[in-house]
């Protein structure tokens, strides 16, 4: 990894695919970060990297390797293959860690005192958001290991794009209300249609909505 490269995502600022960190916290809070960019893009995890991007470097070099190590392989589930770079930087060092976007997802962030509270982060922006169970189904069907996709349009699916066509998006009880259908049932439909490349998903942290994907002219 170049200093360039590093100089240019730090004047960038925060953004899907960079986070900034202080200095290396709690291994549950790193793992949720670095979760997120597995599960969505990819990214890189600056640490000793001030909110405001001033450069304040990190304290120990063994440490952060330790650290990170721990974050990616006991509190991810799958364990997340990582690159990690200690660099100089204005009489300092600062951890980048560089996460690719995973084959494997979705990855979670283990709770080792409550095994069955373990989440799916994503980012969006500048932040990492839980994952809905929408987003987490279409994350499972993005693996390369997933089952082909068989779909048919059906008089629901040509309402539902009307819909959207009017009111700009949908959510899950707007499909449902409708067609009177299930919640249940429309978010199945849903999540095939994203994964069909016909929907694109948004998050937010109140809930998911749906708009068509924009085909060139």
């Amino acid at each position: 990894m170049r200093r360039s490269q590093v100089q240019e995502m730090i004047s960038a600022g925060e953004s899907t695919t960079v986070e900034f960190k202080r200095k290396f916290t709690e291994p549950e809070k790193m793992a949720k970060e670095l979760t997120a960019f597995a599960n969505t893009k990819g990214g890189y995890l600056l640490i000793g990297i001030d909110d405001d991007k001033r450069i304040v470097g990190i304290s120990s070099e063994k440490e952060i390797m330790i650290d990170v190590e721990r974050a990616c392989h006991f509190y991810c589930d799958p364990p997340l293959i990582y690159d990690l770079y200690i660099m100089p930087f204005d009489r300092v060092d600062i951890a980048i860690v560089h996460v690719l976007e995973s084959e494997h997802r979705p990855h979670f962030v283990r709770n080792p005192q409550k095994p069955d509270e373990s989440k799916v982060y994503i980012r969006q922006g500048e932040e990492s958001v839980a994952a809905s169970k929408e987003m987490i189904r279409i994350l499972r069907g993005m693996r390369p290991d997933a089952k082909p996709l068989m779909i048919s349009i059906s008089d629901k699916e040509r309402s539902l794009f009307d819909f959207i066509e009017k009111k700009g998006r949908a959510t899950v009880r707007d499909f449902s209300t409708l067609v009177n259908i299930s919640d249940r049932r429309a978010a199945r439909l849903l999540v095939r249609l994203v994964r069909a490349g016909i929907l694109n998903i948004h998050t937010n942290e109140q809930y998911d909505y749906y708009t068509l994907v924009e085909r060139p002219n």
